[in-house]
């Protein structure tokens, strides 16, 4: 492995039935969310912008004869957001996408390693700033999963065109939320799981406390199993067994900023250690949580 060229984390993706009530529940956990975009496979998204680069991306159904015939054509992207949701319902976390500069030797090197899960992908989308300012962003996507887990997939994803737009104004969050601190999976063998998260990050794990962790540049993936995630973040997940995205960490200064505005806007948390946890809501796939961070 070839740590130097380690994959930091790029963003999420949250299949919701709504981009209206996902972002009506975005705004109320205190996100900034960035007008509508459209791809050309027929999903649409609202993002969230995080000041370190990454953002989420809640992902619902728009021009379904687009996706019927996306999914003909091989695209891996249409093809497994229909397969979760087919699975788990409207709402949820299906995947977790990787920076990189390289789509085509990613691809490759998934190919060699057994865990290809589809043809590469490129496409562009018009990108729209807060203040209304329009540009073009280009992507180049190469995906990866494991065999006999379909609830969790991944990718990389080059920036092959940057918008030159102003996100200051999207990256600022009424929660205090700058960075995305880490992404949690859960799975009954959770070590089981290390050498395909070496394999997609390019980077090495760890055993840390009743945890594995993968260090990225930018964020953590930590690996755990039910009763330790269940420790750390509540019940509510699916004791199937299988891997499952199940959690998203925030980063921010002040913790107290976030508990204010949740308390304002009415929203459910429950304080655990230094966090606070909201748990999943329609719009909301997954546990969210807020921890400071120096």
């Amino acid at each position: 492995m070839n740590t130097a060229t380690q994959r930091p984390l790029d963003h999420l993706v949250m299949p919701t039935a709504s981009l209206g009530g996902a972002r009506e529940r975005l705004a109320a956990l205190g996100f900034t969310v960035a007008p509508t975009g459209i791809h050309p496979f027929g999903t649409e998204n609202v993002c969230v912008y995080f000041s370190d680069d990454t953002f989420l991306e809640s992902l619902a159904a728009g021009d379904r004869d687009r996706m019927d015939a996306a999914v003909k054509a091989g695209n891996a992207f249409v093809a497994r957001d229909r397969q979760f949701r087919a699975r788990n319902g409207q709402e949820g976390f299906s995947a977790a996408v990787f920076a990189t500069k390289n789509a085509d030797d990613d691809h490759a090197a998934f190919v060699r390693a057994g865990i290809s899960a589809g043809d590469r992908l490129d496409f562009s989308r018009p990108f729209v700033d807060a203040s209304g300012k329009a540009d073009e962003a280009s992507f180049r996507l190469a995906f990866a999963a494991e065999a006999d887990e379909p609830e969790a997939f991944f990718f990389t994803c080059e920036r092959a065109n940057v918008p030159q737009v102003d996100r200051s104004a999207l990256q600022a969050h009424s929660n205090g939320a700058q960075r995305i601190a880490a992404v949690v999976a859960s799975a009954a063998d959770p070590a089981g799981h290390a050498r395909f998260f070496e394999a997609v990050t390019n980077a090495p794990s760890e055993v840390f406390g009743s945890k594995i962790r993968i260090k990225l540049p930018n964020a953590n993936i930590d690996l755990l199993g039910p009763d330790a995630f269940a420790n750390e973040f509540g019940p509510d997940i699916p004791a199937s067994g299988a891997l499952r995205l199940a959690a998203v960490i925030f980063g921010l200064r002040d913790l107290t900023q976030a508990q204010r505005h949740l308390a304002a806007t009415g929203i459910h948390y429950h304080r655990h250690g230094q966090r606070l946890i909201v748990p999943p809501a329609p719009g909301q796939g997954a546990f969210f949580a807020f921890e400071e961070f120096s």
